[in-house]
């Protein structure tokens, strides 16, 4: 095997390392917005549940009283808290499955069942850090044998088409 092949696998495979190195610490960032949304959501419920108390009503029965309003504006408040509620019961129950997940689990999980919102959001705010975790550091290694090894492995097979093609066109011009 060439030196340069080995320099170039190498260097791809520190790339690729460094990549997958990133996974954990998206799933980190997304963990910290998951948690800020639902310490939210909890405090804009908590709001109407008192102002619906202290009209004499149950959370319930205000979100009914809202949706049936005919005023199209009052209607949509009530679907918005409705959804706010539904919401927070989705965002809670999956905090939960993660914290409750080992690492690579973690990552499997918010990829799999990740709020759509949340993603988008930790998108565009991210900043790849240092892997410092056990599970940044085997992300890392992970990443690196895995493009480093696959380059090496494509570029033994290729090298051994190119070996055949050349041996064969050899035994036919003899």
């Amino acid at each position: 095997m060439s030196r340069i092949t080995r320099i170039v696998a190498f260097g791809m495979g520190l790339l690729g390392g460094i990549v997958a190195s990133q996974g954990p610490e998206f799933g980190q960032q997304y963990r910290q917005r998951l948690g800020g949304a639902v310490d939210e959501l909890r405090q804009v419920i908590s709001r109407f549940e008192r102002d619906a108390q202290a009209s004499g009503v149950t959370r319930e029965s205000a979100i009914t009283r809202l949706r049936s309003n005919a005023d199209d504006f009052v209607s949509r408040q009530g679907t918005a808290m409705q959804a706010n509620v539904e919401r927070l019961s989705r965002l809670e129950t999956h905090r939960a499955a993660m914290l409750e997940a080992g690492p690579f689990a973690r990552v499997a999980l918010m990829v799999r069942d990740g709020d759509t919102d949340i993603m988008e959001a930790v998108s565009r705010d991210f900043e790849p850090a240092l892997p410092v975790t056990e599970e940044g550091l085997l992300s890392t290694a992970i990443g690196f044998i895995a493009v480093w090894g696959g380059l090496l492995l494509l570029s033994g097979f290729l090298r051994s088409l190119f070996r055949r093609s050349r041996s064969r066109r050899s035994v036919v011009q003899a």
